[in-house]
């Protein structure tokens, strides 16, 4: 991706959740000089990966295949911190995240606002494949069964838990859509189990200054 086309979508997406009054902590507007100067104290920050992050999952084409996350808390896998992780991501209209499982990780995924949230789910076999069995989840503390590869759709306020080993996709429909996620700590090196080989984190063509760093700039400074 080239950093001219992130920081357009970052932009966009500070105005829209200034749009639905979502606020990012204050260091979320720091530009590289800043975060140089508070580089001592940002050790939590980036060890837990915390900040934006855009993905393509290595498709090329961000507004098919792509999403936008921004990691508020978390904590580091194994290190007796924190237990626990929260995002909130921008899910735009028939924009694919890809299927995937957690090995570790269960998560609430929540809609905030927006269109609807559209998830395909499969439960995973004992060789990582998709099973053809029904699939039990809770909506909201309702539980719910759907074949395999059905959809729910959740409208504004509904959330979802995804167990591990659940696989799972989505999209939104109708409008772009506000996304909450609540879940154990979050590890996107090892934790993700993509059905399909994919990249995580972007080659990105440095043709302009960053407007906001990522996370995967934190290691440039």
């Amino acid at each position: 991706m080239k950093r001219s086309e992130i920081n357009e979508i970052l932009r966009d997406a500070q105005s829209f959740l200034d749009t639905h009054q979502f606020r990012l902590p204050q260091w979320s507007t720091w530009s590289a000089a800043n975060w140089k100067k508070h580089r001592t104290a940002c050790e939590e920050i980036f060890k837990s990966q915390l900040g934006w992050d855009i993905t393509d999952f290595g498709s090329g084409d961000y507004e098919t295949r792509g999403l936008l996350l921004f990691t508020i808390r978390n904590g580091v896998p194994g290190s007796g911190g924190k237990t626990y992780a929260e995002k909130v991501m921008i899910v735009e209209v028939d924009q694919e995240t890809p299927t995937h499982f957690h090995f570790q990780k269960t998560e609430d995924i929540i809609n905030r606002g927006g269109g609807n949230l559209v998830l395909q789910l499969w439960n995973s076999d004992a060789r990582e494949g998709k099973a053809r069995t029904k699939v039990n989840v809770s909506i909201d503390g309702l539980r719910r069964t759907v074949p395999a590869g059905g959809l729910i759709s959740l409208a504004p306020g509904e959330s979802i838990c995804l167990e591990r080993g659940l696989y799972h996709r989505f999209y939104g429909e109708k409008k772009r859509v506000l996304v909450g996620e609540v879940s154990q700590v979050n590890d996107d090196h090892s934790d993700n189990r993509f059905f399909e080989t994919i990249g995580r984190f972007p080659s990105i063509v440095e043709d302009e200054t960053p407007w906001r760093l990522l996370v995967s700039d934190y290691g440039t400074l």
